[in-house]
């Protein structure tokens, strides 16, 4: 059995000035969205915030960058929030902009307890200046290290009382590598089922991984409506 949380605000107690958050989803998909909002209430700042990117100016992440919580933001993408634009031309926020595949691969290591690896992507370009590159097989790769987090906070669709996770479709994005690198792994639930109710083919996120869990509804917002005429 794991610790399993009566609300939000009790889930992210633990999270302090200064931690380093991985937190899951890929645009507004697959956010814990609820966990963010808990964050946002709590006023915890300085936090260095591992994710693909970071939300919209008023939803998921952009709730705590709106609120100057984020120090450091590492991710690939930031097009849609104009707040990060701001910030970072401000000099108020620090970025780390990397390949997203090299993000997805970087957290993979961390979790699975890879110091580091070597990848083509970003060599020859300014990403690679005065960084260890060197040669397979007659092609250069650049030397990146895995990353691991004090907390990762990912979303399910579906959880038991063990831990174990299902994601629905394309919310299984970097929530699954999330889940494997954060010394404490929350997760935000839709459903929360008894332990054995879950197939065990189906299980995305084994229970070690998951230390806390809590359940909750979503608003599941959409980051840009596209309709046909």
């Amino acid at each position: 059995m794991k610790t399993i949380c009566n609300s939000f605000e009790d889930a992210i107690k633990d999270i302090k000035d200064g931690a380093t958050l991985m937190v899951g989803g890929f645009g507004l998909v697959g956010i814990p969205e609820n966990l963010i909002k808990a964050l946002a209430a709590s006023g915890v700042k300085d936090l260095t915030v591992v994710s693909n990117n970071c939300g919209v100016d008023d939803w998921g992440l952009g709730l705590l960058l709106r609120n100057k919580q984020i120090k450091k933001m590492v991710g690939s993408y930031v097009g849609e929030n104009k707040e990060f634009e701001r910030q970072v031309l401000a000099g108020e926020l620090e970025v780390e902009l990397i390949p997203q595949g090299t993000l997805a691969e970087r957290i993979r290591a961390g979790g699975a307890g890879i110091p580091a690896f070597y990848t083509p992507a970003a060599v020859g370009t300014p990403l690679a200046e005065g960084r260890e590159v060197r040669s397979f097989d007659g092609k250069e790769y650049l030397l990146e290290y895995g990353m691991t987090a004090d907390f990762s906070l990912v979303r399910a669709a579906k959880g038991d009382k063990m831990g174990n996770l299902i994601y629905n479709k394309t919310a299984r994005n970097f929530n699954p590598m999330i889940a494997t690198a954060g010394k404490v792994t929350i997760a935000e639930v839709e459903e929360l089922f008894e332990t054995g109710e879950l197939e065990p083919d189906l299980i995305h996120t084994p229970s070690i991984y998951v230390q806390k869990l809590v359940k909750g509804e979503q608003e599941k917002r959409i980051e840009r409506l596209t309709v046909s005429q």
